[in-house]
Protein backbone atom coordinates (compact mmCIF):
# COMPACT_ATOMS: atom_id res chain seq x y z
CA UNK A 1 0.00 0.00 0.00
CA UNK A 2 3.01 2.35 0.96
CA UNK A 3 4.05 1.78 -2.84
CA UNK A 4 0.89 2.43 -4.57
CA UNK A 5 0.83 6.05 -2.02
CA UNK A 6 4.09 6.69 -3.47
CA UNK A 7 2.93 6.23 -7.40
CA UNK A 8 -0.08 8.70 -6.96
CA UNK A 9 1.75 11.20 -5.10
CA UNK A 10 4.27 10.40 -8.01
CA UNK A 11 1.53 11.04 -10.92
CA UNK A 12 -0.61 13.82 -8.81
CA UNK A 13 2.64 16.28 -8.87
CA UNK A 14 1.81 17.20 -12.08
CA UNK A 15 -1.75 17.50 -11.36
CA UNK A 16 -0.48 20.18 -8.18
CA UNK A 17 1.28 22.24 -10.33
CA UNK A 18 -1.19 22.26 -13.43
CA UNK A 19 -3.82 23.48 -10.61
CA UNK A 20 -1.55 25.76 -8.99
CA UNK A 21 -1.61 27.65 -12.71
CA UNK A 22 -5.16 27.29 -12.99
CA UNK A 23 -5.26 28.98 -9.81
CA UNK A 24 -3.16 31.77 -10.56
CA UNK A 25 -5.05 31.96 -13.60
CA UNK A 26 -8.24 32.87 -11.84
CA UNK A 27 -10.24 29.39 -12.51
CA UNK A 28 -9.74 29.01 -8.86
CA UNK A 29 -13.24 29.75 -8.08
CA UNK A 30 -14.19 26.10 -10.22
CA UNK A 31 -12.26 23.95 -7.69
CA UNK A 32 -14.64 20.89 -7.14
CA UNK A 33 -15.44 21.04 -11.46
CA UNK A 34 -11.60 20.85 -12.14
CA UNK A 35 -10.59 19.01 -9.36
CA UNK A 36 -13.22 16.19 -10.18
CA UNK A 37 -11.56 16.24 -13.62
CA UNK A 38 -8.50 15.88 -13.22
CA UNK A 39 -9.38 13.01 -10.48
CA UNK A 40 -11.40 11.23 -12.69
CA UNK A 41 -9.01 10.86 -15.53
CA UNK A 42 -6.36 10.03 -13.13
CA UNK A 43 -8.21 7.25 -11.83
CA UNK A 44 -9.31 5.84 -15.06
CA UNK A 45 -6.30 5.89 -17.25
CA UNK A 46 -4.81 3.33 -14.90
CA UNK A 47 -7.72 0.57 -16.10
CA UNK A 48 -7.85 1.92 -19.38
CA UNK A 49 -4.19 1.04 -19.64
CA UNK A 50 -4.48 -2.16 -17.96
CA UNK A 51 -7.86 -2.64 -20.75
CA UNK A 52 -5.93 -1.88 -23.46
CA UNK A 53 -3.05 -4.34 -22.71
CA UNK A 54 0.50 -3.81 -22.83
CA UNK A 55 0.95 -3.46 -26.51
CA UNK A 56 -0.89 0.50 -26.53
CA UNK A 57 0.45 1.28 -23.06
CA UNK A 58 3.89 -0.23 -23.40
CA UNK A 59 4.16 1.18 -27.01
CA UNK A 60 3.47 5.16 -25.68
CA UNK A 61 6.48 3.56 -23.48
CA UNK A 62 8.80 6.88 -22.64
CA UNK A 63 7.06 8.92 -25.39
CA UNK A 64 3.55 9.30 -22.92
CA UNK A 65 5.85 11.82 -20.98
CA UNK A 66 6.69 13.83 -24.34
CA UNK A 67 3.11 13.55 -25.87
CA UNK A 68 1.60 14.95 -22.62
CA UNK A 69 3.92 17.36 -22.50
CA UNK A 70 3.99 18.49 -25.74
CA UNK A 71 -0.24 19.17 -25.39
CA UNK A 72 0.46 20.57 -22.09
CA UNK A 73 2.64 22.90 -23.69
CA UNK A 74 -0.07 23.35 -26.73
CA UNK A 75 -2.82 24.39 -23.54
CA UNK A 76 -0.25 26.77 -21.89
CA UNK A 77 0.59 28.73 -25.40
CA UNK A 78 -3.51 28.72 -25.53
CA UNK A 79 -4.24 30.43 -22.44
CA UNK A 80 -1.54 32.86 -23.30
CA UNK A 81 -3.25 33.79 -26.19
CA UNK A 82 -6.62 33.65 -24.49
CA UNK A 83 -4.65 35.92 -21.73
CA UNK A 84 -3.60 38.26 -24.33
CA UNK A 85 -7.16 39.12 -25.48
CA UNK A 86 -8.59 39.16 -21.96
CA UNK A 87 -7.97 43.34 -21.65
CA UNK A 88 -9.80 43.66 -24.82
CA UNK A 89 -13.41 42.48 -24.03
CA UNK A 90 -16.33 44.86 -25.01
CA UNK A 91 -17.72 46.92 -22.41
CA UNK A 92 -20.43 44.50 -20.56
CA UNK A 93 -18.76 41.18 -21.69
CA UNK A 94 -18.53 38.41 -18.85
CA UNK A 95 -15.51 37.92 -17.86
CA UNK A 96 -14.73 34.43 -17.29
CA UNK A 97 -11.74 32.53 -16.03
CA UNK A 98 -10.52 30.96 -19.15
CA UNK A 99 -10.77 27.79 -18.27
CA UNK A 100 -13.40 26.16 -20.51
CA UNK A 101 -14.65 22.77 -20.02
CA UNK A 102 -12.88 21.44 -23.51
CA UNK A 103 -9.63 23.23 -22.02
CA UNK A 104 -9.91 21.15 -18.64
CA UNK A 105 -10.97 17.91 -20.36
CA UNK A 106 -7.54 18.42 -22.31
CA UNK A 107 -5.66 19.53 -19.75
CA UNK A 108 -6.87 16.38 -17.85
CA UNK A 109 -6.27 13.88 -20.71
CA UNK A 110 -2.73 15.31 -20.96
CA UNK A 111 -1.80 15.17 -17.80
CA UNK A 112 -2.98 11.57 -17.59
CA UNK A 113 -1.65 10.01 -20.22
CA UNK A 114 1.04 8.54 -17.96
CA UNK A 115 -1.38 6.25 -16.32
CA UNK A 116 -2.12 4.19 -19.06
CA UNK A 117 1.44 2.61 -18.85
CA UNK A 118 0.91 2.45 -14.73
CA UNK A 119 -2.26 0.33 -15.38
CA UNK A 120 -0.08 -1.94 -17.48
CA UNK A 121 2.22 -2.16 -14.85
CA UNK A 122 -0.06 -2.72 -11.73
CA UNK A 123 -1.77 -5.35 -13.81
CA UNK A 124 1.53 -6.88 -14.33
CA UNK A 125 2.05 -6.66 -10.39
CA UNK A 126 -1.33 -8.11 -9.66
CA UNK A 127 -2.63 -4.58 -7.90
CA UNK A 128 -5.94 -4.62 -7.62
CA UNK A 129 -6.58 -1.98 -10.29
CA UNK A 130 -9.85 -0.25 -8.85
CA UNK A 131 -8.37 -0.11 -5.58
CA UNK A 132 -5.17 1.89 -7.12
CA UNK A 133 -7.30 4.17 -9.41
CA UNK A 134 -9.71 4.90 -6.43
CA UNK A 135 -5.89 5.72 -4.72
CA UNK A 136 -4.40 7.79 -7.65
CA UNK A 137 -7.74 9.54 -8.18
CA UNK A 138 -8.34 10.47 -4.57
CA UNK A 139 -4.77 12.23 -4.26
CA UNK A 140 -4.77 13.66 -7.47
CA UNK A 141 -8.41 15.35 -6.13
CA UNK A 142 -6.76 16.33 -2.74
CA UNK A 143 -3.30 17.59 -4.66
CA UNK A 144 -5.52 19.42 -7.60
CA UNK A 145 -7.22 21.37 -4.70
CA UNK A 146 -4.29 22.16 -2.69
CA UNK A 147 -2.60 23.49 -5.80
CA UNK A 148 -5.60 25.35 -6.81
CA UNK A 149 -5.80 27.39 -3.49
CA UNK A 150 -2.17 28.45 -3.57
CA UNK A 151 -2.77 29.48 -7.45
CA UNK A 152 -5.43 31.19 -6.37
CA UNK A 153 -3.77 33.41 -3.68
CA UNK A 154 -0.69 33.86 -5.86
CA UNK A 155 -3.52 34.77 -9.15
CA UNK A 156 -5.14 37.43 -6.57
CA UNK A 157 -1.99 39.59 -6.04
CA UNK A 158 -1.22 39.19 -10.30
CA UNK A 159 -4.71 40.72 -10.97
CA UNK A 160 -5.27 40.87 -14.84
CA UNK A 161 -1.50 38.66 -15.52
CA UNK A 162 -2.96 35.85 -13.70
CA UNK A 163 -4.15 34.46 -17.56
CA UNK A 164 -0.85 34.88 -18.73
CA UNK A 165 1.36 33.81 -15.39
CA UNK A 166 -0.92 30.88 -15.51
CA UNK A 167 -0.29 30.02 -19.17
CA UNK A 168 3.50 30.33 -19.09
CA UNK A 169 3.95 28.05 -15.90
CA UNK A 170 1.55 25.57 -17.78
CA UNK A 171 4.23 25.28 -20.76
CA UNK A 172 7.04 25.18 -17.91
CA UNK A 173 4.96 22.21 -16.29
CA UNK A 174 4.55 20.92 -19.73
CA UNK A 175 8.38 20.77 -20.61
CA UNK A 176 9.38 19.49 -17.26
CA UNK A 177 6.69 16.58 -17.78
CA UNK A 178 7.90 16.27 -21.51
CA UNK A 179 11.84 16.17 -19.70
CA UNK A 180 10.49 13.20 -17.31
CA UNK A 181 11.32 15.68 -13.93
CA UNK A 182 7.44 15.31 -12.94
Amino acid sequence: MAALLLVALAVGLDNFGAAGALGVSGAGSRRLEIAVIFGAFEAIMPIVGLLLGGSVAHGLGDRAKLVAGFVLCLAGIYALVQGRGAGERPEGAEEGDGTGFRRLIVLAAALSIDNLAIGFALGAYHVNVVVAALVIGVVSVGLTLVGLELGSHIGARLGTWGERVGGVLIILIGVTVAAGLL
